[in-house]
């Protein structure tokens, strides 16, 4: 069997990690940089020109022109937080090197701290990786199929109407060979012709070739101009051989696969968005294994405060 070399990629290893991020001051620079990559910029009013000074132990930039202050992690979900940026560096590290997924309650383990904590920084990363997938369009050929994410509860609802199932929309672009690129993975209210319209309004551009299942709901796709194929399959083995659907299968399947290997107990309900948006992240750079720490920093710098309230809310799908 051929090596795949997405899954054999060295990607960044625990010394060459702690060489460039192991203390306070290199954590500090490479947040420096990520946040203000071309120097600094008032949160306030955009102007570029500040003056630096001390307070106690932390440094802070002042705007020149509305003499706004602020600190490094103000503005950006490391706000507030009392652990140094050196455990959230190597929370960025176990997050984006783990071959599967990587639960909050191991992660408390690794570094030392409570769950509570852990469970936040975790919650607060995958917001993060959420949102940079929140913009994402695919085109050329796309794959698309439908799937709940979750399972009853004991004494609740069965089947499609257990109140733990979120469904889920999953889509995967392949190129002119058929090799899978981009992919899009998003909760949706329920499988209505309406919510699937306005998904594919968000996430396919203009022209994109659709193959889908035949839920009905996927019929919104010819009425927005988007060249329609359903594709048939007797079992979901052969769903992941067939051709036209089989990507979106295959990333289906080894999503569960280490959702269900990770995961023994969250609620479905309330987070699967950023579960499925953290696979997706991370799908989508999966060539490049050793880049994950500098780009999801990139993402955290740019991702506003979320408090623990916010990370708890139930998240509004449209109908």
């Amino acid at each position: 069997m051929a090596m795949n070399r997405v899954q054999f990629q060295p990607g960044l290893s625990l010394p060459a990690f702690l060489r460039d991020y192991g203390t306070e001051d290199a954590c500090f620079s490479a947040l420096l940089k990520a946040r203000w990559p071309s120097g600094f910029i008032c949160p306030r009013c955009e102007c570029s020109t500040c003056s630096t000074f001390m307070r106690g132990e932390q440094q802070l930039w002042q705007c020149t022109e509305c003499r706004c202050q602020t600190s490094l992690t103000a503005g950006t979900i490391f706000e507030h937080s009392r652990l140094p940026l050196t455990t959230w560096f190597l929370a960025l590290y176990l997050l984006t090197q783990t071959k599967t997924n990587l639960a909050a309650l191991e992660l408390s383990r690794h570094l030392g701290v409570s769950y509570s904590a852990a469970w936040r920084m975790k919650h607060k990363l995958m917001e993060a990786m959420t949102q940079r997938e929140a913009s994402r369009q695919l085109t050329g050929l796309v794959q698309i199929d439908d799937a709940y994410l979750g399972g009853e509860r004991n004494g609740g609802k069965r089947g499609r109407g257990s109140e733990n199932k979120r469904p889920f929309v999953i889509a995967v672009a392949t190129d002119e060979l058929g090799r899978p690129g981009y992919a899009v993975i998003e909760p949706l209210a329920g499988f209505t012709k309406a919510a699937i319209t306005q998904w594919a309004k968000q996430r396919l551009q203009p022209g994109a070739e659709v193959n889908s299942d035949g839920l009905r709901a996927f019929g919104a796709m010819a009425s927005l101009g988007h060249s329609h194929t359903v594709i048939q399959c007797a079992s979901p083995r052969q769903a992941c051989e067939a051709e036209g659907v089989r990507w979106v299968n295959v990333v289906l399947s080894n999503l569960k696969r280490a959702l269900d290997g990770t995961y023994h107990v969250f609620c479905f309900f309330k987070y699967a968005h950023r579960y499925l948006g953290e696979a997706a992240w991370r799908f989508n750079r999966r060539f490049r294994l050793e880049a994950m720490v500098p780009r999801l920093l990139v993402a955290a710098a740019r991702c506003l405060p979320w408090s623990e309230a916010r990370l708890r809310d139930v998240p509004v799908y449209g109908s």
